[in-house]
């Protein structure tokens, strides 16, 4: 048999032949930034860092749990997901400070985008239909 066929026999269900998933990515970036940084630095914990970071990265490529592999990929795009959703909240918010003001229902924690005409108003949340009382300065 040839090389090609045994190394197509030995990725087949293996979480590789999926592709590169967001999470092996980003530790891929990772060990090449701490890399670069330890050729300056030479720090022995940060070669084990990385070391460890690799041997991770692999293991995750050469495994046959897929469903678990993308379980963990998932776990890490909502988490990424929701730091970049806060960022653009965050420009959102600075943007339209002189027209709108955001504030959150006390009920169920939604962000609430609110016309900024000031006194005291009384607003109802479309998330859970609960009123409450908002003071706009």
């Amino acid at each position: 048999m040839n090389f090609r066929y045994k190394l197509a026999q030995f990725f087949y269900g293996r979480y590789l032949s999926y592709g590169l998933d967001t999470l092996t990515t980003i530790i891929t970036v990772f060990c090449l930034v701490i890399s670069i940084v330890n050729l300056f630095v030479g720090s022995i914990l940060l070669y084990l860092l990385q070391t460890c970071l690799l041997i991770y990265m692999f293991y995750r490529l050469f495994s046959k749990n897929i469903s678990r592999r993308q379980k963990e990929n998932k776990i890490f795009a909502d988490f990424f997901s929701n730091i970049k959703a806060s960022k653009q909240l965050r420009k959102r918010i600075k943007s339209e400070k002189n027209t709108h003001v955001y504030k959150k229902c006390p009920h169920c924690k939604v962000v609430l985008r609110l016309p900024r005409k000031p006194g005291d108003h009384t607003v109802k949340c479309p998330r859970c239909g609960e009123s409450f009382e908002v003071k706009v300065k």
